[in-house]
């Protein structure tokens, strides 16, 4: 947001009878105030100040937007299994029995690691190689894509 559209703002805001306004996209926020209370610092608020000011409010804003949308990743070790076909994904045989796989655990070569239902027909998918599951990228019953990762194994 351009700095002469939220004076813009600022000044229609000064001028109605509004008490507050709040404001937002998806990188800026802006809260404009006339009560007289003070806000926390975890909170930053523009009220009426000096245009610098606003600029910098608005820098942390959006700063702080692109950080929380941005979560830092870990990558696991290990090479993906990715989904060979559209389905949804059951992490074990039946839904009084324990999951095929978790991670930490060793598997074999052809091992069942998750099965993928598509038009009705239970497809069981096997370990490529065997070696220790580092990830689990799926939950039960969660529709998967075709090449869309499932597990992380290092071999």
């Amino acid at each position: 947001m351009k700095i002469s559209e939220v004076k813009d703002l600022m000044h229609e805001f000064d001028d109605s009878s509004l008490r507050e306004f709040s404001w937002s996209n998806a990188t800026d926020k802006l809260s404009f105030s006339k009560n007289q209370t003070h806000h926390n610092a975890s909170s930053p608020t523009l009220s009426l100040v000096q245009p610098a000011e606003i600029e910098a409010v608005i820098e942390t804003e959006s700063s702080a937007a692109k950080a929380e949308s941005q979560p830092e990743k870990t990558e696991a070790e290990g090479e993906c299994v990715k989904s060979p076909l559209v389905g949804v994904v059951y992490t074990k045989p039946a839904p009084d029995k324990a999951d095929f796989i978790q991670v930490g655990d060793t598997v074999k070569e052809g091992q069942t690691l998750l099965i993928i239902e598509a038009m009705k027909v239970m497809n069981e998918i096997p370990a490529p190689k065997s070696g220790r599951i580092t990830e689990i990228l799926v939950k039960s019953e969660e529709v998967v894509e075709f090449g869309q990762e499932l597990v992380r194994i290092k071999m």
